[in-house]
C-alpha cells in the first residue's frame, strides 16, 4: 500500500483547535500513519484559529455559491499538519467555540456549515482536483457524515469511505424541511437513507452509507449494537455488524510526557518517580488544598456532564471527605453541577478544589499531581483522560464501560497476585459502587509497595498510537482491496 493518499475529513483538529477528544485523534493519527506509508491530508473548516495559524497556504479551487456564499479551498500546512481549508467566512468566521454560538447555543446555520464540509470532502474524493485523488475518505462524527451520502447519490467513481464514530450520543439532527437546500434528492430520505424519527440525520447517513465503521473501543462497539447504549441506531449498527469494527485511540507520547512536561514543577519517568512529589505538592498549593502528605489526592479533568457521571460523585464524596481524600477537579459545563462542586469547596475547604472552566497546563498538572483520576462515565467511547494518567502514573478509578474498560486493568485479587493490574474499575455505575472503588482505591494507596506498582505498571503500558495505527492500516487495506 505504498503511499496511500488518505482524506481525513473532520471539524475540529489539535493543536489547532479543539473542543474535545476528536480533535486529539485527528491531530495526532496522521503522524502516526506516516510510519504505515500512509500520507493522510485532513480537511477542516475555516475557522479563524485554524486559518490565522496557516503557513505555506495556497487557493486552490473557487466555490462561487456554496451553501450562500463565496468559498475558497486552500491548501496549507499548520504545526506539522497538511491540511485543505475550507476557507467560507459567511459559514465560519466566527468566535470561540466551533459549533455554539456567544449563548452557548448551537449556531442556527450549522445543518449548512457542515453540510459545505462533507460535499467538498466528497467533491475532492471524486476528483475536483487533478493533482489530488485519495483512495481512502476517512470521515469523523456527524460533521463529516454527510460526505458519503452525497457520494451514494453522485455518479462516476470514489474511493473506499470509513466512518469513525467518537460520540454515538451526538448525531446531527436536523428538520427534514432542509433536504432539498442540502442538494440531496427525496429518496435520501427514507428508512435506509438519512431519516431518524421524522427528522434528518448526518450521523446515520454516514453509518448507512460508508464502507467501513470504526469506533474508538472494540467494547464500545459491542455495546452501540445494543439498544442500551445504540441511541437509536442499534438496528443499522447491528445490519452493519460486519462492517464495523472498534480502534482504540492512542495519545500523543511527546505532548503528554512526564519526562519533558512544560506544565509541571518537577520531570519524571517510572524509573525515577519522585519528581511526582513535587507536582503533588505544587498541585495542592496552586488549589488552596491542604499540604498534607498522607491525603490520598483525587484528581477529574472532565467536562462536567450527565455523561462523565459527575453526579454520582458529587454524591458520593461527602461521606468520604473523614477518609483521607482530597479533590482537585478542572472542567465546566453543566451549571447545575458546577454549582454542585463549588458548593463542595465552600463546604470543605482545603480538602477540596473545583477549578471551573479548562486550562490546559492545570490539566497536566493534575495528572502529575494526583494520586488517582476518577472517571465515572455512564458510557464512554474510548476516553482519553485514563490513557493520560496511565502515562503519568495517576492510578485510573474508572466505570467498567466502553474504552475505560479495554485500557484499564482491575486490581483485582488475581491481577494484583500476578502484578498485571493498572487501575480500579466499577460495575454497575452507580454511586454506591463508585464510593467502594475509592474506598477500596484507598486501602491499596496505604499499602505504598502495591501502589508504587500499579503506577509502574500503568506508566509501563503502551498508550502510544502505533498500534492503533497499524490497525487503521490494515483496514483501508481491506477496504481498498474489496471493490
Amino acid at each position: 500500500m505504498n503511499g496511500t493518499r488518505v482524506l481525513s475529513v473532520a471539524s475540529e483538529i489539535f493543536p489547532l483547535i479543539k473542543t474535545g477528544g476528536l480533535a486529539d485523534v485527528a491531530g495526532a493519527l496522521p503522524g502516526a500513519l506516516a510510519a504505515e506509508n500512509i500520507s493522510v491530508r485532513t480537511l477542516v473548516p475555516g475557522y479563524p484559529a485554524i486559518t490565522h495559524a496557516l503557513d505555506h497556504a495556497s487557493a486552490v479551487y473557487d466555490f462561487p455559491d456554496l451553501f450562500g456564499g463565496r468559498a475558497r479551498l486552500l491548501a496549507a500546512q499548520a504545526r506539522g499538519l497538511d491540511l485543505f481549508v475550507l476557507d467560507a467566512p459567511h459559514l465560519y468566521d466566527r468566535p470561540g467555540n466551533p459549533y455554539l454560538d456567544p449563548n452557548g447555543k448551537d449556531w442556527a446555520d450549522n445543518a449548512f456549515r457542515y453540510a459545505a464540509l462533507a460535499k467538498v470532502a466528497a467533491e475532492l474524493a471524486r476528483g475536483l482536483l487533478d493533482v489530488y485523488r485519495p483512495a481512502i475518505l476517512h470521515l469523523h462524527d456527524w460533521q463529516a457524515g454527510l460526505a458519503p451520502v452525497y457520494l451514494h447519490f453522485a455518479e462516476g467513481p470514489r474511493p473506499r469511505t470509513v466512518m469513525t464514530i467518537h460520540n454515538l450520543a451526538y448525531q446531527g439532527q436536523f428538520s427534514a424541511d432542509l433536504l432539498p437546500k442540502l442538494g440531496l434528492p427525496a429518496q435520501a430520505y427514507g428508512v435506509d437513507g438519512i431519516e431518524y424519527y421524522g427528522t434528518i440525520s448526518y450521523l446515520k447517513g454516514g453509518l448507512q452509507f460508508a464502507d467501513r465503521i470504526t469506533t474508538v473501543s472494540p467494547t464500545y462497539a459491542d455495546e452501540i449494537c445494543t439498544p442500551e447504549f445504540g441511541m437509536g441506531l442499534d438496528g443499522l449498527l447491528r445490519r452493519r455488524l460486519s462492517s464495523l469494527c472498534g480502534i482504540l485511540n492512542g495519545i500523543d507520547e511527546a505532548e503528554w510526557n512526564p519526562a519533558s512536561d512544560p506544565h509541571l514543577a518537577g520531570h519524571y519517568g517510572r524509573n525515577n518517580p519522585d519528581g511526582r512529589v513535587l507536582n503533588r505538592f505544587e498541585l495542592q498549593q496552586r488549589l488552596g488544598l491542604d499540604l498534607d502528605p498522607d491525603a490520598m489526592l483525587l484528581g477529574v479533568v472532565s467536562r462536567l456532564t450527565w455523561q462523565k457521571g459527575l453526579d454520582m460523585l458529587q454524591a458520593a464524596l461527602p461521606p468520604l471527605m473523614g477518609q483521607g481524600f482530597q479533590l482537585a477537579l478542572l472542567g465546566a459545563g453543566d451549571q447545575q453541577l458546577e454549582s454542585g462542586f463549588s458548593e463542595l469547596v465552600r463546604r470543605h475547604p482545603g480538602r477540596i478544589a473545583a477549578v471551573i472552566g479548562y486550562d490546559e497546563g492545570l490539566a497536566h498538572l493534575i495528572q502529575a499531581g494526583c494520586d488517582a483520576l476518577v472517571v465515572p462515565s455512564r458510557f464512554e467511547p474510548c476516553g482519553l483522560t485514563q490513557l493520560y494518567a496511565l502515562r503519568y502514573g495517576a492510578v485510573p478509578v474508572v466505570a467498567r464501560v466502553g474504552g475505560l474498560a479495554d485500557t484499564v486493568i482491575d486490581a483485582n485479587e488475581m491481577a494484583l497476585a500476578n502484578g498485571s493490574a493498572t487501575g480500579l474499575q466499577f460495575a454497575p455505575v452507580t454511586t454506591e459502587r463508585l464510593s467502594g472503588a475509592l474506598r477500596r482505591a484507598r486501602i491499596l494507596h496505604r499499602d505504598k509497595s502495591a501502589w508504587k506498582t500499579l503506577q509502574s505498571n500503568g506508566m509501563a503500558t503502551d498508550v502510544s498510537w502505533r498500534r492503533p495505527a497499524r490497525r487503521y492500516a490494515s483496514l483501508y487495506r481491506d477496504a481498498t482491496a474489496q471493490r
